[in-house]
């Protein structure tokens, strides 16, 4: 079958700044050869939001299916969106914009998607709706976790962050279920969690004594996909849950929305992906 692209084939992609870093094209464009599907998925980088601005306008009209948006334009992605479905609203951005045939862009959020569906994936015995959930880092992809812990039944999410205000921010935008603590408070943040997730981008990791022995460990980051912070879950014997999964997992929808199929779930992505990461 030849999986080469021909002049019909669907064009997606993904937008970022930088962009070089991201995975998402070696996922996408190992699906598309994997089922022989006439498509192409390709790296974006406008230099500015004045560029993403002139991007997303270009694709209202030049037949581009639909985009994925990383950091640091989900905010304007959602901004930008005719249309904005309702999970997108509470994660206050966009990872995924749809364009129709009369150039209309739909948002949508596949990041709580994704995230719910790794700890189903790598640890399967914690379960998300029985206890709190801490969260390291109060930026917006801690938000898009937030939506979609409390939307999974979370009975209260606690966001622990360097700048307590930047973390009470997040308590004002959902009002109920959710929680602001300072570094100095994370012992009290982690008594009693079923899970902890580092959605910070970097500075040093609290100590994870005061977790519960039946608690998970998640990093959203997955390069590298062991991180410092997983790697501190280990002496104590927690689960652990990695960002590879999340990426994969909030990638499948967004496919099916740019090329109208499913990805084969028996094609092991993670195991090509882990590869080519030099982590298998």
């Amino acid at each position: 079958m030849n999986h080469l692209p021909t002049g019909a084939a669907l064009v997606a992609g993904v937008v970022g700044q930088p962009i070089h870093h991201s995975l998402s094209p070696f996922l996408h464009t190992a699906w598309l050869r994997q089922m022989g599907l006439n498509g192409v998925y390709a790296p974006f980088a406008p230099k500015d939001e004045h560029g993403f601005d002139r991007l997303i306008l270009s694709c209202r009209s030049n037949g581009v299916k639909g985009l994925n948006i990383t950091a640091p334009f989900k905010a304007q992605a959602l901004a930008l969106a005719d249309t904005v479905s309702d999970t997108a609203k509470k994660a206050g951005s966009s990872n995924l914009l749809s364009f129709d045939e009369d150039g209309y862009v739909h948002a949508d959020s596949t990041d709580g998607h994704g995230l719910i569906r790794a700890f189903e994936l790598q640890a399967p015995d914690c379960d998300l709706s029985s206890a709190p959930v801490a969260i390291l880092g109060a930026g917006g992809a801690a938000r898009a976790v937030v939506a979609a812990l409390l939307d999974k039944g979370c009975p209260e999410v606690r966001i622990i962050n360097r700048t307590l205000a930047r973390a009470e921010e997040l308590v004002f935008a959902f009002q109920t279920g959710v929680t602001a603590f300072d570094l100095t408070q994370t012992e009290r943040a982690f008594a009693g969690a079923c899970a902890v997730i580092n959605a910070a981008s970097g500075g040093p990791h609290p100590p994870l004594d005061a977790l519960p022995d039946t608690a998970a460990v998640m990093d959203m980051t997955y390069r590298p996909l062991k991180t410092a912070f997983l790697q501190s879950a280990e002496p104590r014997g927690l689960a652990t849950v990695d960002g590879l999964n999340m990426l994969i997992e909030q990638a499948r929808p967004s496919f099916q929305a740019f090329y109208g199929v499913e990805p084969w779930p028996g094609f092991d992505i993670r195991d090509l992906a882990l590869r080519f990461l030099g982590e298998a």
